[in-house]
């Protein structure tokens, strides 16, 4: 009897019924405490958002895409120097969380302006001589006054001169063609800026370089120096048709490609270049040039004003880039590039100022009015040259000018973080309808308030954060002075 009372022993090894089942529901009961327990940490939990360094909110962001968006109510991320996300502010702020965040609300967040043809340090020659023709302004005046001036700092703070000027303007890229171009590629590179920057080559002796052997040899060092630089891209510019012999053009081209350098060349400027061309070569200079094997998907045309129709086709299907600067060419009366044709036919136009001394100023958004105001007046044709054309000529375009586009010009995921931030509520600006219309059309260089180049705030409200704008200003006074005193020389 005592033995029957003894409650039985589960039997392991047996497998038991009773034990079997005890431990399953003990199993069970664990699994949902623990599910229970990591409740905040699992299933139900928020997503974490996506760290980046910056977020520009609000606003109306003109992407310049390839779907042509427009979002009135945007937001970019950005990571370091690159663009992580670009969408709704609703959408990128629930999905990302920023260091710093900028508020744009009111505000047009588009990619930052590209200059496709300038001579930055030549800022410090605005106005020595006006109102003449482009030959007669070079030989008789520009020539002889580099060669009595230009020195490596004359090339560094004429630069920044230009640098201050561009970025308070919403220029974030520039390609440049000048002598002591390491000097003009150190000084862009402190002042945050991108450069596509060239070191002229020339047949007779240039400030740098008395002779062809040293302007290479320079040129060579100078390409060594900024290899895979992410700012800096070194370029060979060799200057024109009309200031090179073929061999010379030949040797810069082969320069450039052996180092797999861009070649930035003066091409197709003046009626003068058309007619010596055609008198010492029997072409045109875009034919002369393709057929001694000149030109490439690495050139980029400044100017591309005395084209044929067979030109732009042979600029087309070599993939050459071209610079439109409206305001030089109005000034020196050089003619008026048939930009409508060359943009049906493929080439990539961008826009240009040129440098300072034929312009006078370093001003895109003036060169996007004149731009279509140009090519209206010109065919008499008030729908010539849209304005949304001329901003993505101003952009998406001028980067593929420069070969670029896979970085910059657009503001898409992957791409470099070059943006700027433009206020349209002064009264020059007021009302906005359309966006394109109001850039090209009523805002000035002077409603940029923020520059963002690879992620880098450069301008902030007006604010200069890069460069000295008072030491700058003190230095081009000092070198007037010096301009004046040598152009008084015999």
């Amino acid at each position: 009897m005592a033995n029957q009372m003894k409650s039985p022993k589960p039997d392991f090894a047996r497998g038991d019924s009773m034990s079997k089942k005890s431990l399953s529901l003990l199993f069970a009961f664990s699994l949902m405490c623990a599910l229970f327990l990591a409740k905040p940490h699992g299933l139900d939990a928020a997503p974490q958002k996506e760290q980046v360094d910056l977020i520009v909110s609000g606003g109306t962001v003109v992407a310049m895409d390839s779907g042509k968006r427009v979002l009135e109510d945007g937001a970019v991320a950005i990571r370091g120097d690159v663009i992580v996300a670009v969408g709704p502010r609703s959408e990128i702020e629930s999905r990302c969380e920023a260091a710093r965040t900028i508020a744009a609300q009111g505000k047009i967040v588009m990619p930052g302006l590209i200059n496709s043809h300038a001579h930055a340090a030549m800022s410090l020659f605005r106005g020595v001589a006006d109102d003449l023709s482009l030959d007669e302004w070079l030989r008789k005046y520009i020539f002889p006054a580099e060669a009595r001036n230009v020195s490596e700092d004359f090339s560094a703070w004429g630069t920044k001169l230009s640098l201050l000027e561009m970025l308070r303007g919403g220029i974030t890229t520039y390609a440049d063609m000048y002598y002591f171009e390491d000097a003009v590629a150190r000084v862009t590179k402190e002042a945050g800026m991108r450069g596509v920057l060239g070191e002229t080559i020339i047949d007779f002796p240039a400030p740098d370089n008395k002779t062809l052997d040293q302007a290479y040899a320079y040129t060579q060092k100078f390409l060594d120096h900024w290899k895979g630089d992410p700012l800096i891209v070194a370029a060979v510019a060799p200057h024109s048709i009309y200031t090179l012999s073929e061999k010379t053009l030949e040797d810069s081209a082969a320069l450039a490609r052996k180092n797999g350098a861009p070649i930035l060349i003066h091409l197709a400027e003046a009626l003068f270049e058309l007619q010596q061309s055609r008198e010492k070569h029997g072409l045109t200079p875009v034919a002369y040039l393709a057929r001694i094997g000149l030109l490439g998907p690495d050139v980029l045309g400044a100017h591309c004003i005395h084209v044929t129709a067979a030109d732009i086709a042979t600029l087309a299907h070599f993939g050459v880039g071209c610079s439109h600067n409206p305001s030089s060419n109005m000034k020196t009366a050089a003619g008026v590039m048939p930009v409508i044709e060359m943009l049906a036919a493929g080439v990539p136009v961008g826009l240009a100022t040129d440098g300072a001394a034929s312009n006078n100023n370093q001003d895109l958004f003036e060169e996007m009015n004149l731009a279509a105001k140009l090519q209206k007046i010109s065919r008499m044709d008030p729908r010539a040259l849209p304005a949304e054309q001329v901003v993505e000529m101003a952009t998406i375009t001028g980067a593929r000018a420069l070969h670029l586009e896979k970085r910059i010009g657009s503001l898409e995921a992957g791409k470099q973080a070059d943006l700027i931030i433009v206020d349209p509520s002064a009264p020059h600006a007021t009302p906005m309808y359309n966006v394109y219309s109001e850039l090209v059309f009523a805002l000035k260089a002077s409603d940029v308030r923020t520059v963002i180049i690879a992620g880098r705030v450069i301008m902030d409200e007006r604010k200069m954060l890069t460069l000295h704008e008072d030491e700058i200003l003190r230095k081009a006074h000092e070198y007037q002075k010096q301009i004046i005193a040598s152009l008084a020389e015999k």
